[in-house]
């Protein structure tokens, strides 16, 4: 697990652009793990940047989405899918068409479920994966106490949950879906590549924890200990509870110019 710390969100979203454009030099028709929320946005924006710029174009990429909500109606701002559409897709080159998510409309969830499992392992696997983790150590709609060997399922999310996402429905905790469609952790630890982000002191627990506490099903994150190619991008605030913040970024410090993400 390699960690950088930085000093603003916006450090971040170059850093985490440029581990996605990485990928894409290397393979331009790469499959992007998207993530909602408000971790990935200066991600998404800089990507943005990039394609405007002509530096980076996304238009042989296909996207995946980590989760959706269960029943919002397809034209409801915070669908997940719609989010993704207006925070990434709309900023970016990518084909709106090769962009996909969990149907949290199904009549069938389970077999919903299933279906975008097989329709990720079909198109070969994620290349690089965009996360953000929760004040609980949730990863895309994991919460704490999730099998650690899960797939795509559908979840009931917990209050905390609920009342951190309230912001996004005008602060009415009641307006918030009780019910999800998510990746399962096992299902996130198959991309090739992850690179998770975090920002501010309310994420700083967490973030201890996913990289200097056990592994645990109470802290779904910490399973990323055990992947082989995972980045942390956090800002000061995120890092404050890193015993051993010294030592990542002298580590960073030291990198090869030449070493990429």
């Amino acid at each position: 697990m390699e960690v950088v710390i930085v000093d603003s969100p916006e450090q971040i979203g170059v850093l985490g652009a440029q581990a996605v454009a990485d990928t894409v030099t290397a393979k331009p028709d790469a499959i992007l793990g998207l993530a909602t929320g408000s971790s990935p946005l200066a991600i998404y924006d800089e990507l943005g940047r990039r394609v405007a710029a002509g530096e980076l174009t996304l238009k042989d990429c296909t996207g995946f989405n980590l989760d959706e909500y269960v029943g919002l109606p397809d034209d409801h701002p915070q669908r997940y899918r719609n989010v993704i559409e207006d925070e990434f897709v709309t900023k970016t080159d990518i084909d709106t068409a090769n962009v996909h998510g969990p149907d949290g409309s199904a009549a069938d969830i389970p077999a919903a479920c299933a279906a975008y499992e097989r329709a990720i392992t079909d198109a070969g696997g994620v290349d690089i994966q965009i996360l953000g983790i929760g004040s609980d150590g949730h990863i895309a709609f994991n919460e704490p106490g999730s099998s650690l060997a899960s797939r795509t399922r559908l979840k009931t999310l917990t209050h905390q949950t609920r009342v951190d996402n309230a912001r996004f429905f005008d602060d009415d905790v009641d307006a918030v879906p009780v019910h999800c469609i998510t990746q399962g952790v096992a299902t996130i630890m198959e991309a090739r590549h992850i690179v998770l982000v975090a920002a501010g002191r309310h994420k700083a627990q967490a973030v201890h924890e996913l990289v200097e506490g056990p592994i645990s099903a109470m802290w779904p994150a910490t399973i990323l200990q055990m992947h082989p190619n995972v980045t942390v991008i956090v800002d000061e605030p995120a890092a404050s509870r890193l015993q051993l913040a010294g030592y990542y970024r002298e580590t960073y410090a030291a990198k090869p110019a030449w070493q990429g993400f």
